[in-house]
């Protein structure tokens, strides 16, 4: 080792006396140091060799075992990882280099991955891709994935991943997506620091906030920016011109949006800056942006006029204007624009007839007027001529007179929106021609007559929502033809008859429209969705109640398009299954009307049933039990005259959260099986009085307050002190003698204190008001309790007490 040592030093070292030491070295010095640089090279081989596929994979496979720790049920493909082949790169979800040597793409997407993010990806010391998206990751980014230094892509979207964005080793980055998550706090960590590279961002959806009107301006390749959905304050950022789509929609971006913004280089594609608070006009240097295709500035508070020269924007394909304050002029420019597609001018509060202008935009597929406040009739327009339309939505107007028959012309109609006006009349049957119709809603109107048989011809239709008119006759059997109907809303009319045993049959085969909807192009969809998609999945009801609270317009746009296309967005019960799946399921409302007889059996068959809402109506009868074969979610039948036992399948509906059965004529013991319905949280079976039996001391069933079981004499509960007798229960004339007695008791004592009331209300002592108050208080709960079920006609009327 000395002689080596010498020889390194004697090489290095640049003394005067350098060539002594060479001298005095051993002779076999050039031997050494070549063993010596061998010894080197090899050192740098096994170091390079460390970095290789076999330490990718032995990373992997901790990553496997971190992942299996966290998820120990519903494992995603990771969990094959290493049992067909040891080579890694033949492993799902993984990419390697093209030597086949490194790993340099993860991608774990939709892998039901829950807990916290993996804390080693830098250990990948050649990642280029990494895809975590659709699952439920949750905490913070981890400090380690900023030493990804090769990182390109990066997708942490659908997550509920939260805490401050801090990504500013990721210098590489050209694709990042974090959206639909929880980040809070401001982007400014990050930008512009991994902007060198970046071409797409996608922050949407998340609870970013701050200042946005500087940050970008160093991103000089970015050419995608989504920053939607988030709490973004301050002006905009004007450098948005030079991209290819940028959208910063409900947000609370505020201030006039200047001229300057658009350059005459302009590049966009997409500018999306609706639902925030911008204000003034909008600039006519819009113009130069010669490639747009879609303008939605919709939801803000711009005024004056529509700029004419948007019309000479030849590439515009969507035009979203709604809920501004625009004047009510169009400017004929607009018709110009061959290539427009949708038109929506919704809630401008324009007034007055409709514009004849709009009769003329015989391009557009969709047009969408609603909430103008508009009044008189249709045919003045000249909107029934529009033969291209495939939706055509008026409602929330004041639209008076007859329906017009000519809108059968418009053979390509796909979705006829005519909610809240004051059309009258009746329903023209010539509807039943508009072969493509898949969404029919004339509901809260002044409508008369029965419903066209001629509807029954409508097999695309999946939406009819005709509540809240004055329609009369019966329901016509050549309903039962509608194979796609799965939502059908009769409610608060004065409909009779019995239930047609042809109506179980709708919605029997949807799937040719939903495949038809899915080869077919999406229509680029507005705001305005966001109403119909409420109105039409009554989303006040489970289960779609959840809706409300994560309602964005990204969101009704993707619940909107997987419906249309048959994709459910939450899971149902199966028959005969113990799993749960995702399915489009529909809803049937018959409630506040005059049906009359029994209910057939063969609503059994009815499978994409998750609400069935028949209240107040005169239904008589048992209940069938084959209603217990139905994946319901809400079941509603109070306000009837049902009768005989309730049926001990409806026990067996494990996905029900709320059942209504009072104010029928139910007798027969109260079935213990409800107990066993974990996920019921609103229950109501109160005036059934001739039901007997015991209400369990413990399970579901005792959760629920007293009002639950009002009016249910018979009735053995702890609720219901009353019905205790010391020596076990009577029977016979001893058993009508005690009641007798309980009741002249109880009225006696009624009549006494309500004179006491009387008499010590004249000389107003507080201290034995507030005691008969409180002595009274129970007695008026119970009065006013089953005084309840009157029912009023027409629109805003009380309905009674409802539980939905």
């Amino acid at each position: 080792m000395f002689h080596l040592i010498v020889c390194a030093l004697s090489q290095r070292l640049k003394f005067s006396d350098r060539n002594m030491l060479e001298d005095k070295a051993n002779p076999r010095c050039s031997t050494l140091i070549l063993v010596f640089l061998l010894l080197v090279l090899i050192t740098d081989v096994i170091s390079v060799s460390g970095n290789s596929v076999n330490t990718d994979r032995k990373i992997l496979l901790n990553l496997k075992s971190f992942l299996e720790k966290q998820n120990r049920v519903n494992r995603g493909r990771y969990s094959e990882w290493n049992q067909g082949s040891s080579n890694p790169c033949k492993w799902h979800g993984i990419s390697c280099s093209p030597d086949m040597q490194r790993v340099t793409g993860i991608d774990l997407s939709d892998s039901k991955i829950s807990g916290e993010m993996f804390n080693n990806f830098s250990a990948f010391t050649q990642l280029q891709r990494l895809d975590l998206s659709r699952n439920t990751l949750k905490g913070v980014v981890p400090d380690d994935l900023n030493s990804c230094h090769s990182l390109v892509y990066l997708n942490l979207s659908h997550n509920i991943l939260g805490g401050e964005l801090k990504l500013t080793g990721l210098t590489s980055l050209q694709k990042l997506d974090l959206s639909t998550n929880r980040f809070h706090g401001e982007v400014s960590f990050s930008f512009p620091a991994i902007c060198n590279r970046l071409v797409v961002a996608n922050l949407s959806m998340n609870h970013f906030s701050g200042r946005i009107d500087k940050l970008f301006d160093g991103c000089l390749n970015l050419q995608y920016l989504d920053l939607s959905s988030n709490k973004f304050t301050g002006n905009i950022w004007t450098g948005f011109s030079r991209l290819v789509e940028f959208s910063v929609s409900e947000n609370l971006v505020t201030g006039p949006v200047p001229a300057s913004s658009f350059s005459e280089n302009c590049t966009l594609k997409s500018l999306d800056l609706s639902v925030n608070k911008f204000r003034g006009e909008v600039p006519r240097e819009i113009s130069n942006c010669k490639n747009l295709v879609m303008l939605n500035l919709w939801g803000n508070k711009f005024s004056g006029p529509i700029p004419s020269e948007l019309g000479s924007i030849s590439t515009l394909e969507g035009l979203l204007l709604g809920d501004n304050s625009f004047s009510r002029v169009i400017q004929e420019s607009l018709l110009n624009l061959r290539n427009l597609a949708i038109l929506d001018l919704s809630m401008n509060k324009f007034g007055g007839e409709m514009q004849e202008v709009f009769g003329r935009f015989k391009q557009l597929k969709s047009l969408v007027l609603q909430g103008n406040s508009y009044t008189d009739g249709l045919s003045s327009s000249g909107v029934h001529k529009l033969t291209n339309l495939s939706r055509l939505d008026l409602s929330y107007n004041n639209f008076s007179g007859p329906l017009l028959a000519e809108i059968s012309q418009m053979v390509g109609l796909k979705f006829l929106v005519l909610a809240y006006n004051q059309f009258t009349g009746a329903i023209p049957p010539e509807y039943g021609d508009l072969s493509q119709l898949q969404a029919l809603d004339l509901s809260f109107n002044r409508l008369v007559g029965s419903i066209p048989p001629s509807i029954g011809n409508l097999r695309s239709l999946l939406w009819l929502m005709l509540a809240n008119n004055s329609l009369t006759g019966e329901i016509p059997g050549e309903l039962g033809n509608c194979r796609s109907l799965l939502w059908l809303n009769l409610a608060n009319n004065q409909l009779s008859g019995r239930f047609p045993h042809e109506l179980t049959n709708i919605g029997r085969n949807p799937t040719p429209t939903f495949e038809s909807n899915r080869k077919s192009n999406p229509m680029i969809s507005s705001p305005s969705n966001c109403l119909v998609t409420k109105r039409l999945l009554t989303i006040d009801y489970s289960p779609f109640g959840f809706i409300y609270t994560i309602l964005t317009r990204k969101i009704c746009r993707n619940i909107w398009d997987q419906l249309l296309q048959g994709y459910g967005f939450f899971q149902v019960c199966v028959k005969g299954s113990p799993v749960r799946k995702y399915r489009v399921s529909g809803y049937l409302q018959l409630s506040g009307n005059r049906f009359s007889g029994e209910v057939p059996s063969g609503i059994g068959k009815m499978q994409h049933l998750s609400v069935l809402h028949l209240s107040y109506n005169q239904f008589t009868g048992k209940l069938p039990t084959e209603i217990g074969n139905l994946p319901l979610v809400v079941l509603n039948i109070s306000s009837n005259k049902f009768s005989g036992q309730i049926p001990m399948g409806i026990g067996n509906l494990n996905c029900l959260q709320n059942l209504d059965l009072s104010q029928n004529e139910f007798s027969g013991t109260f079935p213990g099986n409800l107990n066993s319905l974990n996920e019921l949280c609103k229950f109501n079976i109160s005036f059934n009085p001739q039901m007997g039996g015991k209400i369990p001391d413990i399970g579901q069933s005792a959760t629920f307050e007293e009002e639950s079981y009002l009016g249910n004499p018979l009735l053995q509960s702890r609720v219901f002190k009353w019905q205790e007798v010391e020596n076990g229960s009577k029977s016979g004339e001893e058993g009508f003698w005690w009641k007798a007695v309980l009741m002249e008791h109880g009225c006696g004592l009624t009549w006494g204190m309500v004179m006491l009331y009387v008499c010590v209300k004249r000389f107003d002592p507080k201290w034995a008001m507030n005691k008969v108050e409180a002595m009274l208080r129970p007695l008026n709960k119970i009065n006013a309790s089953s005084s309840r079920g009157g029912r009023g006609r027409g629109r805003g009327r009380g309905r009674g007490r409802r539980i939905y």
